[in-house]
């Protein structure tokens, strides 16, 4: 999901367009890992701000436009990216500004007879998605308003095809202003079960504020050393 504006970094740019080195992209480094999984032709991105931006950098993907990414949050452009999606599919989303390495994938991958939302075990920071679990050790709440949040969720999720249509519909009982984590919560109250998968070492950020962005540089810097 690459619609929005970003303006807290201050560049002007799609946050999927932030060089993390020499030219090399936050989407570059999305593109890389994802390929090395997935087939080119099941990534769609989901654009709006400067949108031409994207496509012409990368004019071999798929892309659905939210027309309305001034006005609406990340609900509304999943939304999108999700009716765009001819068969029913189970489906990986990830925020455009997440900054990740090549394991978080392997562990959904590990995982993919569940719903899943990747979860950073190590920090709760109040400007991030917290989250809660029931007794049973799934999701129960997550929201950037939880209380005595257990972690955070990092913004790489996946959900199976046989409850797409139900959190479609609950995505579009969304408010415009609302995270598509509360989406999530609707589903979930619809009695589907989501699990969190722990990152554990691998590396994650999402590039919000001009430090995040520097802790992105210095890792890949150090990636690219290897």
């Amino acid at each position: 999901m690459a619609a929005g504006i970003g303006s807290r970094l201050g560049q002007n740019l799609p946050k999927a367009l932030v060089e993390l080195k020499d030219g090399f992209t936050i989407l570059d480094l999305q593109l890389k890992l994802l390929k090395e999984k997935f087939n080119t032709e099941d990534i769609i991105v989901v654009v709006g701000y400067k949108k031409d931006l994207i496509i012409e950098r990368y004019p071999d993907l798929r892309y659905i436009y939210n027309p309305e990414f001034r006005s609406t949050n990340t609900s509304k452009s999943l939304l999108h990216g999700l009716k765009f999606i001819e068969e029913n599919e189970d489906v990986l989303w990830l925020n455009g500004d997440v900054v990740f390495e090549s394991g978080i994938l392997d562990l959904v991958l590990d995982e993919i007879d569940n719903n899943i939302i990747c979860v950073n075990n190590e920090k709760v920071s109040d400007e991030e998605v917290k989250y809660t679990l029931d007794e049973d050790k799934y999701i129960n709440a997550i929201s950037k308003e939880v209380k005595n949040g257990l972690g955070e969720a990092v913004g790489i999720n996946f959900i199976k095809k046989e409850h797409l249509p139900l959190f479609v519909s609950c995505l579009e009982d969304c408010q415009d202003d609302d995270y598509f984590e509360k989406g999530v919560e609707m589903v979930i109250e619809e009695g589907v079960k989501f699990i969190p998968v722990d990152i554990k070492d691998n590396f994650c950020i999402e590039v919000d504020f001009p430090e995040d962005l520097q802790v992105a540089k210095k890792f890949i810097k150090g990636l690219m050393k290897k």
